[in-house]
């Protein structure tokens, strides 16, 4: 059994306490010990890397992955690539995750049915370089809903499939787990990004949301939510979806509701489409009702979300990265949005992109913690990210990449350049 020893580190383990001194032994997969008393740990037939004081924590969780997305400025775009192409694109955007320091990702939705499994399946193979993935089929919307750009004269694809009534969407959420998927995912409310900067409305109705999740807890999967107004978070957990996204709307009741399930369930803002929409898209670039719309859910975010933060309710990273707006590897940058615009504390996010991000993934009691016994997904990171969360936008300031165990990347020209430094 591989055995490396991470001495020297300054470890902020993902439990929300601050960071500490400490040597850490990884056996195998696993973290074997972590010894606040440096110099203790037996080196003996281990690797052993000086970390000269380098940042120790947790692998980062995107939890709200489109590893599918291609950065199109349509939605049109998704459903015009053919699935060889998309195959390979997808497994660029699996590799790109795991380059910038994201050692497992929870899909929130696959452009195309089979591409996130078939992306899955290769990973854990070790037939491709990428983070933990949890598959999900395409979302699952209504006629007239998010993702429906089909009109009566022309079919358009996009990333969505479509269903009416109970029966149809039972079906496709069988369809989608017969296939392979770990989760399926729901589109009960559409976007507040039209032209006409409406307020999003809740489209798909109670019976529909309870044929889905019917399906998918008969499978023992995950039912994912895409819901913005407030009425289609209450409808999402009113009918037992387990992870739900953007509720920015959510008004008191729904604030309150979603306090009374958070035992079970997550809840992903996906803030960066927001923010770039609102705050960095060029003048002119957006119709006016467009931007209206999203400024008007970038406010509404950045009041509910201290409140869910207030209340115990557990919320993970992931802003729908794979838009021309939000392009794919820039993901890290949802924690400084937290902080900036949801009210998190530098601490609080990063335990949003890790120890919760583990959670989501089913890997709560493993994972997303610097713990003995627990899986090695680690970064080492030149840099204090609690005191400046932007130090894991920049690749070059990921040092080292561990997944189980194994370095995807170490750079040991930092470390000796970091080495110098010090002597200096």
């Amino acid at each position: 059994m591989a055995r490396m020893l991470l001495k020297n580190c300054r470890v902020w383990d993902g439990s929300g306490a601050p960071s500490y001194p400490a040597d850490v032994l990884i056996e195998g997969e696993r973290i074997r010990a972590v010894a606040t008393t440096l110099g203790q740990l037996e080196a003996a037939g281990a690797e052993v890397i000086d970390a000269k004081g380098m940042t120790l924590m947790p692998g980062l969780v995107e939890g709200h992955a489109h590893i599918t997305f291609i950065n199109g400025a349509r939605t049109v775009d998704l459903g015009d690539t053919p699935p060889e192409e998309h195959t390979l694109i997808a497994a660029r955007n699996a590799r790109l995750l795991l380059d910038h320091g994201f050692t497992s990702a929870y899909s929130a939705a696959s452009a195309k049915l089979r591409i996130d499994v078939v992306i899955r399946n290769a990973i854990d193979a070790g037939e491709l370089p990428g983070p933990r993935l949890r598959a999900s089929g395409p979302e699952i919307t209504v006629t007239g809903g998010l993702g429906d750009e089909r009109r009566a004269h022309q079919f358009r694809d996009s990333f969505a499939m479509f269903a009416d009534g109970p029966i149809e969407v039972l079906k496709l959420a069988r369809l989608c787990i017969r296939e392979g998927v770990d989760s399926i995912k729901l589109n009960i409310s559409g976007d507040d990004h039209t032209r006409s900067g409406d307020l999003p409305r809740t489209v798909m109705n109670e019976d529909e949301i309870r044929a889905g999740v019917m399906a998918a807890h008969d499978f023992n999967r995950m039912a994912n939510a895409h819901c913005r107004g407030a009425e289609s978070v209450k409808r999402a957990v009113r009918c037992g979806v387990d992870v739900i996204y953007h509720c920015e709307h959510a008004d008191e009741e729904a604030l309150d509701m979603l306090e009374s399930v958070k035992d079970r369930i997550f809840v992903g803002p996906a803030i960066g489409l927001l923010h770039t929409g609102a705050l960095e898209a060029p003048e002119g670039s957006l119709h006016q009702g467009v931007r209206r719309g999203i400024t008007m859910g970038l406010e509404a975010a950045s009041r509910a979300y201290p409140e869910m933060r207030k209340r115990g309710i557990k919320v993970v990273i992931g802003g729908d990265y794979g838009f021309a707006r939000t392009p794919q590897g820039e993901n890290a940058r949802d924690i400084a949005h937290f902080v900036q615009h949801l009210g998190y504390s530098p601490s609080e996010a990063l335990v949003c992109a890790t120890r919760y991000g583990a959670d989501l993934m089913g890997l709560g009691d493993q994972a997303g913690q610097v713990r003995e016994g627990f899986l090695a997904d680690l970064l080492l990171v030149d840099g204090d990210p609690v005191a400046d969360v932007g130090v894991l936008q920049h690749r070059d300031r990921l040092v080292g990449i561990f997944k189980g165990g194994e370095a995807y990347k170490l750079d040991r020209q930092s470390l000796e350049r970091r080495e110098l430094r010090a002597a200096e």
